[in-house]
Formats: C-alpha cells, sequence, structure tokens
C-alpha cells in the first residue's frame, strides 16, 4: 500500500527509537548524568535538613534522584499511621495542590500498614528546583496530617 506505520506501541518503531537517540545524544553532550551524583547528595542533604528530625518521618532513603520517605505515626516506635487515614493519598492531593507531584504508596510493610513517598525530579533539576520541591513537599507533609487528624478528631 505504501502506507509507512510507524507509532506501534512497544515496537521499536523508528520515531521512537530516533526519539530515544537523541535523548541520549543531548545526555552525552550536555553530560546530565555526570551532575546526578552531586544533585542526588544536595537532595538528600537537604530531605535531611527539612524532614531528618520531623516527628512523622521515620527514614529517607533512596539512590539518585529516587529517593523515598517513610511515614510513621510514631517515631520512635517507627509505628504507622493507620491505614483508614490514607495518609498518602492525602499527601498526594495537597501535594498536588501546592505544585509539586510525588507518588505515594500505602501498605507498603504488609499490604495494610505503612506509607511512603517516593520524590524522583527529573535529571535535569537545578539545586533551586530541589530546594523547592523539599519546601513544597515539607509543607504539604504537615498539612496532610494536619487534616487527617483533624478527620479522625472530627
Amino acid at each position: 500500500s505504501g502506507f509507512f506505520q510507524h507509532g506501534h506501541t512497544y515496537l521499536g518503531h523508528p520515531v521512537a527509537c530516533a526519539t530515544a537517540l537523541a535523548v541520549l545524544q543531548v545526555f552525552s553532550e550536555e553530560k546530565v548524568l555526570d551532575t546526578v551524583k552531586d544533585k542526588s547528595e544536595f537532595f538528600f542533604e537537604s530531605l535531611h535538613q527539612a524532614l531528618g528530625e520531623h516527628p512523622h518521618v521515620g527514614d529517607i532513603r533512596g539512590r539518585g534522584l529516587f529517593l523515598g520517605i517513610e511515614l510513621v505515626q510514631e517515631k520512635r516506635k517507627k509505628e504507622p499511621f493507620s491505614p483508614s487515614k490514607k495518609l498518602h493519598s492525602v499527601i498526594k492531593a495537597t501535594a498536588l495542590r501546592n505544585g509539586l507531584m510525588c507518588y505515594p504508596m500505602g501498605g507498603t510493610i504488609d499490604g495494610q500498614l505503612g506509607d511512603h513517598v517516593l520524590l524522583a525530579p527529573p535529571l535535569v533539576i537545578s539545586n533551586q528546583e530541589i530546594d523547592q520541591a523539599v519546601a513544597i513537599f515539607t509543607t504539604s507533609l504537615n498539612q496532610a496530617i494536619r487534616d487527617t487528624q483533624a478527620i479522625q478528631d472530627s
């Protein structure tokens, strides 16, 4: 027919391959991956400064620019929040309203208990944007905890 089908998903079609090659060329030319280690350390330290002593943060861990924040009802015992609070969902909605996308998850201990949030910014994020993301997340976390406690108290 002469028709050139080039837009199939998951088939390694020419348009996807050309796009991937262009991305890899930019990564190489702009040395994007060379900066990730420094940005990762800055991000990790920023989160620890903002949330390391937070009464509801059990741990901050991860690798590269893929960092997770464990949320706990009681820090010393690492007691999880009640699943009925759906804290992870409240944080997601609150953070989005405040201008930050994050990846929350509940039931991470045993399928029922445990909340965490992943932050995974783009590799080209600046230190200023990291500061902004940490500030928005910290504000959103505090708002979400306040909101879930208000729901329980009502």
